[in-house]
């Protein structure tokens, strides 16, 4: 029960900081516009062209692939630590998550998101 409690508190708490955050930044923001404050910022020049860029897709798909496996990575090495402990059912349920990985992997390759050119 003291933990349950523990809990509570600490999620009330965390919740209030970040809502208190929010609320000071509204608050303390420098709320005047002008044209040379919305500007984009280039070192004292003038602005040439548009500042937002077009990025190709293919960037993005390996940023993704590289997140699924990083978090493969993250989720696999608690595992492997207490593989003794956990038992058969803990086993099998590895596996089962490194083949939907696998074969979000596969999936990739076939549909050509690894191909850098």
């Amino acid at each position: 029960m003291k933990e349950l409690v523990c809990l509570a508190i600490f999620i009330i708490l965390s919740t209030l900081f970040a809502a208190a955050m929010v609320i000071a930044g509204f608050v303390c923001q420098y709320k005047q516009k002008s044209a040379a404050k919305n500007s984009t910022y280039e070192c004292g020049l003038q602005p040439i062209e548009e500042a937002h860029i077009r990025f190709d897709i293919k960037y993005f798909n390996y940023a993704i692939m590289f997140l699924i496996f990083d978090i493969e990575t993250i989720f696999l090495y608690p595992f492997a630590v207490f593989m003794n402990a956990l038992g058969l059912f803990a086993i099998i349920e590895a596996f089962v998550f490194v083949g939907l990985l696998l074969f979000g992997l596969f999936f990739a390759i076939n549909k050509k998101m690894l191909r850098w050119i």
